[in-house]
């Protein structure tokens, strides 16, 4: 099954953030969106899990529009698409493990033995193992991006969506974070949706990348085709050199 993004068009009042936008991450795939701050990555991504709906368009996962579904099936829609926040989202007044298994308490089918044994085994595959007892506040960045990742796995999604997940994080804690992106879909077998604007990062995680511009789909392919392109506005994004774009108009 997939995720698949269909003309998608969002505007707020005046402002049209999406003007068409159309891509699709296959079954097992890490897919990249790129695109830069403002582009419209973040709303696409709340579009997946029904936090948005579209004015035209639509999004389906596993066969089923997002829209159309009712709340109940909306819930069960997003323990099967588990969701890293940018900035973790933990809350300071939980413990760490408290945090990851937050999603695990609204599933009446898992009991408590079984809850802390998942987040255990959570924490243990993002190398946080002993963290548990911890409150967010004594974590580092990378840690909070971590635990933020342990507890979105913890109700067994098949898919992982990855909002910004390597900003504000040093060079090698961003080599981590990515590590632990393929790691998921290595151990887990689930797709992933990535934004970001981080080249980097996106070479290191991506099956295939799609560069939302403007509103619309600019380019979607491996990463290989993403660095033979001679599409201006891509290689300008990619290396940094806005000039391309000034030359090409």
């Amino acid at each position: 099954m997939s995720i698949v993004i269909r003309d998608l068009h969002k505007a707020f009042g005046t402002k049209e953030v999406l003007r068409g936008f159309s891509v699709e991450a296959t079954e097992g795939e890490t897919l990249v969106i790129l695109g830069q701050s403002g582009s419209g990555k973040s709303v696409t991504l709340k579009h997946v899990v029904g936090l948005l709906e579209p004015d035209q368009g639509l999004v389906e996962v596993d066969g089923l529009e997002v829209s159309t579904l009712s709340r109940e099936e909306l819930y069960d829609l997003r323990r099967r698409a588990g969701y890293v926040f940018q900035f973790a989202a933990l809350f300071d007044s939980l413990t760490v493990a408290e945090n990851v298994g937050m999603g695990l308490r609204r599933m009446k089918d898992v009991g408590e033995e079984e809850r802390r044994s998942r987040v255990e085994e959570c924490l243990a595959l993002v190398d946080l193992d002993g963290f548990g007892d911890r409150m967010p506040a004594e974590l580092s960045g990378g840690q909070r991006k971590r635990a933020g990742i342990a507890r979105a796995i913890a109700t067994r999604p098949k898919y992982l969506l990855y909002d910004e997940p390597t900003t504000g994080l040093d060079p090698i804690t961003r080599a981590v974070i990515d590590r632990l992106i393929n790691r998921m879909k290595e151990e887990l077998g689930v797709t992933g949706l990535v934004i970001t604007h981080d080249m980097e990062s996106a070479f290191r995680v991506a099956d295939s990348i799609a560069m939302l511009y403007e509103g619309t789909c600019r380019f979607h392919g491996t990463v290989d085709e993403i660095r033979d392109t001679d599409d201006p506005v891509v290689r300008a994004f990619i290396e940094g050199r806005p000039e391309l774009i000034e030359e090409a108009l």
